[in-house]
């Protein structure tokens, strides 16, 4: 039993030495992207110059005038109506108004 701890020791010793451990790997950072430059508008220039007026241009042509329509014959005169009665000394007239 004195014997079995020991190999058992440098067994372990051996087995966790021989295992092959992968070598470390530097990654070197990305190199940084160039800035990028962005137009900011300055103020506004001075105004333009006036541009110059356009030429006139050409009076259409005057259209004819038409002919006037003839009149119209005059109507005939309506029928008189009728006269209306005369109302008759001491008859009241009541006005019931209806919802």
């Amino acid at each position: 039993m004195n014997y079995s701890m020991i190999v058992a020791v440098l067994s372990a010793a051996l087995v966790l030495s021989a295992c092959d451990r992968p070598s470390t790997t530097v990654v070197a950072p990305a190199a940084a992207p160039a800035p990028v430059l962005v137009a900011v508008p300055g103020p506004a220039g001075p105004q333009g110059a006036t541009g110059e007026s356009a030429p006139k241009g050409e009076t259409g042509a005057t259209g004819n005038t038409g002919s006037t329509g003839a009149t119209g014959a005059t109507g005939s005169t309506g029928a008189a109506g009728e006269t209306g009665k005369t109302g008759k000394t001491g008859d009241t007239v009541v006005i019931v108004p209806t919802r």
